[in-house]
């Protein structure tokens, strides 16, 4: 009886552990991804061109990027629950310090202390799997990245604040809803010492990772499916509003149609790879995402075709509504990647989920962090706002063919002609 107490008690930690997760994890992406939305206004107040507003959007993403690998490591030596708490409070002053600032290089500079919220799912990914047997590890995992959804949180709360009260309210908001998300974390999460599986081993020892060809593989399939999320996550609102000439509002409502399916699905996609494979799933994930780039990327274009009865004018450009609709698509697909991505993890790196994961981490924060800035380099560049499209349709056709060549079958044996013949 009492092993089944236990048993049950467990359990009910775990859901306790992976719903107090959760919600910080959604509380956390909504801030690291707030410059989605309130860069838009602070673009117009400054007079950026389209590569700045690129740069400060994307500086949370890297600083957040930057520390997922030691954020993992201490994970594992300290415990996801402190490690979880004070990284959120840690943000909480430059969130504040947003709505005070006035100069280019003052936003540069305190989106890189925000960024560290965006360290916490190398925090909370090994700590939550640490929770569930292996047969439950996907899911959970799937439903703890589902905080992904935060960045559509911004986008549907974002703007209305921002027309109610102006977007120098937007930074005071959110740094009162980390500091109590915060404290509601700690007094409903939990602690389990037995998970601090790098309590005695060496910084140097956890960083042996790296050696294993299987990290840099997983890090370049990470880099698609989470670093394409988070750049077009960034960049979307203002793409609405550039190429539609929408307002704030509608366009971060629409730009929430890629955002949202791309965070609460991928419990979904958890659920899959625990059922089809990790492979096999994150395979089709990539060419769903090469159909739709190569859709996206067409930029509106007319033609004149000469006909018998004169000219003929084509226009070819993709209407508001099958834009979105694409997008759609690709935020699913792309939901579903990220948490095949970490079922390989799991499966293969159980005792050294933390440090492997902030180095898969880093990959994709990396690649959130560049793209946002070669969309606008790309945009200043050429005038053609479907070159983010454009670049990513090539990223996916370099991951397709490393993939495939990365797990070619081998060829089995033949056998020796003396033995054919006897």
């Amino acid at each position: 009886m009492s092993v089944r107490r236990l048993k049950v008690s467990n359990n009910n930690k775990a859901v306790q552990v992976l719903v107090s997760s959760t919600v910080s994890f959604t509380i956390c992406f909504a801030i690291w991804m707030m410059f989605a939305v309130l860069g838009i206004p602070i673009k117009k107040m400054l007079g950026l061109n389209e590569t700045e507003f690129g740069l400060l959007a994307a500086m949370p993403v890297l600083s957040g990027s930057l520390v997922r690998v030691p954020l993992g490591i201490w994970c594992d030596k300290y415990g996801g629950r402190i490690v979880f708490f004070l990284l959120m409070l840690a943000t909480v002053p430059a969130i504040y310090l947003i709505g005070l600032a006035t100069a280019y290089w003052q936003f540069l500079v305190l989106g890189l202390f925000i960024g560290l919220a965006g360290g916490s799912f190398s925090v909370g990914t090994p700590y939550v799997a640490r929770w569930f047997s292996r047969e439950r590890r996907g899911l959970a995992m799937g439903i703890f990245g589902a905080g992904n959804s935060g960045s559509a949180l911004t986008k549907f709360v974002a703007p209305a604040i921002i027309a109610a009260w102006g977007w120098q309210a937007l930074p005071t908001v959110y740094a009162i809803a980390m500091l109590v998300t915060a404290l509601l974390f700690w007094v409903f999460s939990a602690t389990d010492p037995s998970h601090q599986s790098g309590a005695t081993v060496p910084f140097s020892e956890q960083l042996k990772v790296l050696k294993d060809r299987r990290v840099w593989r997983y890090c370049q399939y990470y880099s698609v499916v989470f670093g394409g999320y988070v750049g077009l996550a960034l960049w979307m609102t203002k793409y609405y509003v550039g190429e539609y000439g929408f307002d704030l509002r509608l366009a971060a409502l629409l730009a929430a149609c890629f955002s949202l399916p791309g965070g609460v699905l991928r419990a979904l996609g958890g659920w899959i790879a625990d059922r089809y494979g990790a492979y096999k799933v994150t395979w089709w994930v990539m060419w769903v995402c090469w159909i739709c780039f190569f859709l996206l990327s067409y930029p509106p274009t007319a033609m004149i075709v000469k006909t018998t009865h004169g000219d003929l004018q084509l226009t070819l450009a993709l209407s508001p509504w099958m834009f979105t609709g694409l997008l759609f698509i690709v935020g699913t697909a792309m939901a579903i990647g990220k948490a095949s991505v970490f079922k390989f993890i799991g499966d293969d790196f159980s005792d050294n989920i933390g440090a492997v994961s902030g180095v898969v981490g880093l990959a994709g924060g990396l690649g959130g962090f560049v793209l946002p800035i070669m969309f606008g380099a790309l945009l200043d560049l050429t005038g053609v706002r479907s070159s983010a499209f454009m670049l990513l349709y090539g990223t996916v056709c370099v991951s397709l063919v490393w993939m495939h060549y990365s797990f070619r079958p081998t060829a089995a044996p033949q056998p020796l002609a003396g033995a054919a013949a006897a």
